[in-house]
């Protein structure tokens, strides 16, 4: 019953202070609302990824190229300008037993024109099983075959939101376009695929066939003078293989690299669950900075709070004093004034989880080259803002609340 009373003093006495009391949660509304928004698309993210990941299937490992003097996160170098990789290690890993598919690959950035029209897009250099390793399907057309690989043939398989942007509604088969004053002829167009890889649209991309994107654009050397290959995505045909397939292809890649026994090796085979675990920690560590950036309007929102808590003590020391003269005990002024803190932050808190809710949300309705971030709100996030919140309130509170409850009733009497 006393919670209840000293709930609605709390109530009163913010209502009577309507524009200072908005004023002061505007720190509280602004901190929870960017920490709701800002963790709930940092899980959005993360859903996205893993998402495309499983649109991938299983059982899939990848073999990258690394520095042997640079150690990397789990096994994958951040030296990703390390070329050690060829289109011969790809053969030899297919003839391991266990392999369902080999797909090498080789990427940068660039541009696509066609008429008028010209795209920031990602030039993928890939072989016939690219298709199937990421999983996508044919809208129209045909895709790369063994012929234009070993031909170094100059055509290209459009993905969906490559191929609305230089051409619209138009069929773009046999249609030529330009990479780097090279001129490509369309020979396919993928269906939408949606997700994203390394933050890259999975559907804003040009398939080209490796040995031409080696040859032709981008040229890179390994140290024994062959075409390099940035990475091998590996399928295993069966789960319980994955373990002694990744032996096999370190054992078959260290005698193509002539790795003696002891020397470091100069790539790493690296697994599905162990990118999305470094995906994880990257997101994960990105939203803690930006959260703890927010994280300052709410320790300006709770110096707010006990700025105004101040304030009200002043202004009520009468108050006080007539409360203790009729009894009232110093426990009880400090849960009154402790209480009104609470309300102050837990109803900022509350504005700011809409806030951010809704601003997530918001944002989740537009692409950002061709991604599109859904805003993830669980129920962990929602608890934490209001535990933040009520710490944040209480903490502000309390010595206000003290100073209060130390006040000599005789004095507060004859005050003002």
């Amino acid at each position: 019953m006393k919670f209840v009373e000293s709930f609605l003093i709390a109530l009163q006495s913010l209502r009577s202070n309507k524009l200072r009391s908005v004023l002061t949660m505007l720190g509280i509304i602004i901190g929870v609302g960017a920490v709701i928004s800002l963790m709930s698309l940092g899980r959005g993210t993360e859903a996205t990824v893993a998402s495309t990941f499983e649109q991938l299937g299983t059982n899939v490992l990848y073999v990258m190229p690394r520095s042997p003097d640079i150690a990397g996160m789990a096994g994958m170098s951040p030296a990703f300008a390390a070329k050690s990789l060829t289109l011969r290690d790809a053969d030899s890993i297919r003839k391991i037993p266990g392999v369902a598919f080999v797909s090498p690959v080789n990427e940068n950035f660039g541009k696509a024109s066609y008429g008028g029209e010209s795209v920031s897009t990602i030039l993928e250099g890939a072989t016939p099983e690219y298709q199937q390793a990421f999983a996508f399907t044919l809208k129209s057309g045909q895709f790369i075959t063994e012929r234009h690989v070993n031909s170094r043939d100059t055509v290209v398989v459009l993905g969906n939101q490559t191929a609305r942007e230089l051409f619209a509604v138009r069929d773009p088969i046999g249609e030529r376009i330009r990479i780097k004053d090279i001129r490509f002829t369309v020979i396919g167009v993928l269906e939408a695929k949606g997700g994203a890889m390394m933050g890259v649209s999975m559907d804003n991309i040009v398939v080209i066939p490796i040995t031409t994107f080696q040859t032709r654009l981008f040229t890179s050397k390994t140290p024994s003078g062959e075409d390099a290959v940035q990475s091998i995505s590996v399928k295993v045909s069966d789960a319980a293989s994955i373990s002694a397939v990744t032996d096999e292809i370190e054992n078959t890649l260290r005698r193509n690299h002539r790795i003696r026994s002891g020397e470091k090796d100069d790539f790493a085979v690296v697994s599905q669950e162990q990118i999305l675990g470094i995906f994880s920690q990257i997101t994960g560590i990105f939203t803690i900075f930006l959260s703890s950036i927010a994280g300052i309007s709410l320790l300006v929102g709770g110096i707010g709070i006990m700025n105004i808590m101040l304030v009200s003590v002043t202004e009520r020391t009468r108050e006080i004093g007539i409360r203790k003269a009729v009894g009232a005990k110093r426990r009880d002024i400090l849960f009154q004034f402790l209480i009104e803190a609470a309300v102050l932050s837990l109803l900022g808190g509350a504005v700011g989880i809409l806030g951010g809710w809704g601003l997530g949300v918001l944002i989740s309705q537009f692409e950002f080259s061709g991604i599109t971030i859904r805003a993830v709100i669980s129920p962990d996030i929602i608890i934490l803002a209001v535990s933040v919140s009520l710490f944040i309130g209480l903490s502000s509170g309390i010595y206000p609340a003290m100073r209060a409850a130390r006040l000599n009733p005789i004095d507060a009497l004859h005050y003002g």
